[in-house]
């Protein structure tokens, strides 16, 4: 299981040149002028991940399979969005399908790029869009709400546990709040929620599009973002739409080299997605032999027959146990064998919650 992460934000903050230069694409066109992508671009990349190089290593694998994300451009907001403005219940159709919410500021003076607005002032523009996603739920809660407390006045339980956790999200997007402040009691309310494919409830990553010069440690404009994001328990990260454009221009050899000579330690697209894992709550487990090293995403919390049904529903089925290996001591043991010998291989149950890291064997009976 990978994530799907949609890409948001006003016309010309940058979107599309970070989700071609994440993609490492051009399948988005990237132009100065509102509404340059129209149909939402979906863009599959590998998530990097060295341990899955040592293990391919140590496990003499033929081949190394990433595990993938997926990154959907969608096309930019504007005020009014909820009302048909711009591109309106498109756009809002298109944030509905995906997992989480890429938002992308921007964090940069000057250019010769035309703001929608007039103005550089990335507070206003994450509240101009979580306005009318809050707007068109608002709207969506408001048509359905009364329905619910109407049939749960007859007896109805699924209704008045809907009208109850519905009503809630309603209340706090009427005192102009997102619907993720929502707070479910149990996984019958949680289902009940998750059901209602409500805007504001995903989580909100705010990619700081920065200068060159600010890609480092970013500036006064990222620094006011990242508060706003502490503030909600969202995350942010800082991000140079341009420099990722340029890197993958690059010869791969050559661009650990580059990034130092700026600075940086990693590239954006890394940082992207370590911020996404940590904001969806996702782990990495991973499977090695002969034929390849395989990198699988599962929800943290998982059990091991769930993380065995990533790879094939027929594994979690017939589950029967996971031999299963910390990564450290995979690679301190050099090896399954080794691991074996030292004791450190375990057989683990269905009650077993998989670990970020965990190298696993599945034996399954269908």
């Amino acid at each position: 299981m990978g994530f799907r992460c949609g890409i948001v934000g006003l016309p010309n903050v940058g979107k599309s040149t970070l989700f071609n230069a994440l993609t490492e694409t051009a399948a988005a066109q990237a132009a100065n002028y509102p509404f340059c992508t129209i149909e939402p671009n979906v863009g599959q990349v590998a998530v990097p991940d060295p341990r899955l190089t040592a293990i391919a290593e140590i496990g003499h694998s033929a081949r190394i399979v990433e595990t993938q994300l997926a990154f959907v451009d969608i096309a930019g907001l504007v005020r009014g969005a909820s009302k048909g403005e711009g591109l309106g219940n498109q756009f809002l159709a298109n944030i509905r399908e995906v997992d989480a919410i890429v938002h992308v500021l921007r964090c940069f003076e000057g250019g010769d790029v035309t703001h929608v607005e007039g103005r550089v002032d990335p507070i206003a523009d994450a509240e101009t869009v979580e306005t009318e996603l809050m707007l068109a739920d608002l709207e969506s809660l408001e048509k359905r709400v009364p329905a619910f407390v109407k049939k749960a006045t007859q007896g109805d339980k699924d209704a008045k546990l809907a009208a109850a956790v519905l009503g809630q999200a309603l209340d706090l997007l009427r005192a102009g709040q997102p619907a993720r402040l929502t707070q479910p009691k149990d996984e019958d309310e949680r289902r009940v929620f998750a059901s209602a494919q409500l805007l504001t409830a995903k989580p909100v990553l705010y990619v700081c599009n920065v200068d060159e010069g600010a890609a480092a440690e970013g500036n006064a404009l990222s620094a006011r973002v990242f508060a706003k994001a502490a503030a909600e328990g969202a995350r942010a990260v800082v991000v140079s739409a341009a420099i990722e454009a340029e890197i993958v221009t690059l010869d791969p050899a050559d661009r650990a080299d580059f990034l130092a000579d700026l600075g940086l330690a990693e590239t954006g697209l890394a940082r992207v997605i370590r911020a996404g894992y940590d904001l969806l709550h996702l782990l990495t487990f991973f499977t090695v032999g002969p034929k390849e090293a395989r990198a699988w995403t599962v929800p943290a919390g998982s059990r091991a027959p769930q993380a065995a049904g990533a790879i094939h529903t027929d594994f979690e089925r017939g589950f029967i146990r996971a031999e299963t290996t910390a990564y450290a001591d995979f690679v301190a043991c050099k090896g399954e064998a080794g691991a074996r010998e030292a004791g450190k291989l375990r057989s683990e149950g269905k009650e077993y919650v998989v670990q970020d890291g965990d190298i696993m064997l599945f034996r399954f009976n269908v």
